[in-house]
């Protein structure tokens, strides 16, 4: 039994991370055709405004970051945990966990980045702990945290790479004073991820919430729609976009992450009508007029195998909605060489042949360019319509 959970544990590395080059050496690596994709994504582009939404920072408290990850996640007596982890590692190029992990993810995460090729912004997430409605912490359903003075430090230490985005779950006791007190240190955005935070956006418990968050003039990015990577339980009904509508009435500004890409939700506005897939009830909510103004959508995970169809294939059929929306990578999801099948994406269309092996030698050096370069070459398989450019710059 050990060996074998073992060697799927191999497997799962190798199915996370294979780079074959440092990101430094990306110039000298690409064959003249991958060197002129890159060239034609940057094309277009304000470099003022150049921004993924969606970097994860993500540690186990090693130099005292304050970082976690549940210890389920290290013990075969959780296979498929110890798997997923194993995976995450290779792809966020840890080469040591149980020494420095923080600092690897972080040197990884900044060599990215500074060989990029292109002067973007780059959205680093805080991941708040799960709470019960009475503020409490729950600390058997908090599976990752990651603390907002740990992404703040590391936004003052490179301001002109990273933005800040803070994580303060509405039911915490100080969820108020903690708004204030990380918006006057620069922080505009805030994430969720309902369906691991145990947050319901509907409820009433939010009100005085959301009125400091449009006080501020803040952000919230919210994961909609199934969560896969962290566990959800009995809470993944939380992640119904349709939930968002007392914020969105309030007038908040709200981003809904992948925008609602997998599987389906109560169909609340209707009930009669049973489940939906929540990408349609997203692009319900994208349709009507009164939310033009404080509705986004992001892309991050739409070019994952499991999702070509819907969102990405729709989205590129509504090119009126390309004015809200924003870029993500979801890094380091984009470094899980199995999730993004560039083979799939070339079958279906929506690259040619050509470009996937140019794309491929991207990915084997820097995932986080891949991602993008990725999204600004790909097209519609029938019509040729691409993302506009507006979708890879910061509208706020």
């Amino acid at each position: 039994m050990t060996v074998f959970l073992s060697s799927c544990g191999f497997l799962y590395q190798k199915l996370g991370g294979n780079f074959k080059f440092a990101p430094e050496e990306l110039e000298i690596k690409l064959s003249p055709l991958a060197q002129e994709l890159v060239k034609e994504a940057f094309n277009n582009l304000d470099p003022k405004k150049a921004s993924d939404f969606h970097v994860h920072v993500v540690g186990l408290g090693h130099g005292n970051t304050g970082a976690y990850v549940s210890s389920e996640y290290f013990s075969w007596k959780h296979p498929f945990k110890k798997m997923r982890y194993s995976t995450y590692l290779s792809a966020a190029g840890i080469k040591t966990p149980d020494t420095n992990a923080d600092q690897q993810y972080l040197d990884r995460l900044r060599q990215l980045t500074k060989y990029f090729g292109f002067p973007s912004k780059f959205h680093i997430l805080a991941f708040d702990k799960h709470y019960r409605k009475d503020g409490t912490v729950n600390t058997m359903r908090t599976e990752i945290y990651t603390p907002n003075a740990y992404v703040m430090a590391i936004f003052k230490q490179y301001p002109n790479v990273f933005v800040p985005t803070i994580s303060v779950h509405p039911y915490r006791k100080d969820a108020l004073i903690t708004l204030e007190k990380y918006h006057k240190q620069g922080a505009k955005f805030i994430k969720w991820l309902p369906n691991s935070m145990g947050i319901d956006p509907s409820s009433s418990l939010l009100n005085s919430y959301y009125e400091k968050v449009k006080e501020l003039d803040m952000v919230i990015l919210s994961h909609v729609g199934y969560e896969a990577a962290v566990d959800g339980g009995e809470f993944q009904k939380l992640g119904n976009p349709l939930l968002f509508r007392k914020p969105l009435d309030l007038g908040v500004k709200i981003i809904m992450a992948h925008c609602a890409s997998l599987n389906e939700g109560l169909d609340l506005d209707h009930p009669e009508n049973g489940q939906v897939d929540n990408y349609q009830l997203f692009l319900r909510l994208m349709k009507e007029e009164k939310y033009k103004n404080n509705l986004w959508g992001e892309i991050s995970a739409i070019t994952q195998y499991n999702r070509l169809d819907s969102p990405l294939k729709s989205l590129l059929e509504h090119p009126e909605l390309h004015k809200r929306l924003v870029n993500g990578s979801d890094y380091p999801l984009p470094g899980i060489n199995f999730l993004v099948r560039s083979k799939n994406l070339f079958t279906l269309g929506y690259i040619t042949k050509e470009e996937r092996m140019a794309i491929n030698e991207i990915y084997a050096i820097n995932p986080l360019l891949f991602d993008f370069v990725l999204k600004r070459t790909l097209k519609h398989p029938k019509t040729k319509q691409k993302f506009a450019h507006t979708v890879f710059e910061n509208p706020f």
